[in-house]
């Protein structure tokens, strides 16, 4: 199976199951209902395995994980994104129109992706928990909410990952993981305003040059436990 329907594949199964969360949902009365769902931002410097400290918190904590590919797919897919918008109720809608608004509101010759990728972003927010990898959601999401992480390592290391998983050799892995880092810090730095290694963005960062991608998730789960229970 190709990866663009492997993705379609992910997006639809995905889908269904807030589909199905958000049948349920009704039974809970509006005003009750938190602004967003809680979630966890993932950012990464290029050739650090972040996907895998996703999955391993997607798998602990029952939650989705919606990386590049898919976010990409769902902003770009115009029936997706219907689906997303028809589940939303009117407190959902008024909620969301501001969110854009304030994003947009000194801006909104931006271009057209990032405005979809925007809303898309925001309206998966309130469809339920989930883990978002990159993609500057952690400067979509509501400051003051969830959990932000930034994932770093040696350029070594990262070399070595980059060209393992692609099957090149370190020389070209250098030449795509600098053209792929100054890609992101200008696409941060254009629509966010903000520096990608910029690390009071996060509220932890951990290095993968010292802990392994388990130990990474355990670090993660544990710092969101005392977020959430700062009394503890």
């Amino acid at each position: 199976m190709s990866g663009s329907r492997i993705t379609d594949s992910a997006v639809e199964r995905q889908m269904r199951n807030w589909e199905l969360a958000r049948s349920q949902r009704h039974e809970v009365p509006t005003e009750d209902r938190p602004e967003v769902a809680d979630f966890i931002t993932l950012s990464r410097e290029v050739g650090v395995p972040a996907e895998q400290v996703a999955e391993l918190l997607g798998a602990r904590l029952g939650w989705p994980v919606l990386g590049r590919s898919l976010l990409d797919s769902m902003a770009e897919n115009d029936a997706i994104r219907q689906r997303i918008y028809k589940s939303m109720d009117q407190r959902d809608l008024r909620w969301w129109e501001g969110a854009l608004y304030a994003i947009f509101i000194e801006d909104f010759g931006r271009n057209d992706y990032f405005r979809r990728l925007c809303e898309t972003v925001l309206s998966l927010s309130r469809q339920g928990n989930a883990i978002f990898v990159g993609r500057g959601c952690d400067r979509l999401l509501p400051a003051d909410l969830g959990l932000r992480v930034r994932l770093i390592a040696p350029k070594d290391q990262r070399v070595k990952n980059w060209a393992a998983s692609r099957g090149i050799s370190p020389t070209v892995a250098v030449r795509e993981i600098e053209k792929l880092s100054q890609e992101r810090s200008e696409f941060l730095r254009h629509h966010f305003e903000v520096e990608a290694d910029d690390p009071t963005r996060h509220d932890l960062v951990i290095n993968l040059g010292r802990v392994s991608p388990s130990q990474a998730a355990e670090i993660i789960l544990a710092t969101r436990a005392l977020k959430s229970h700062p009394g503890r």
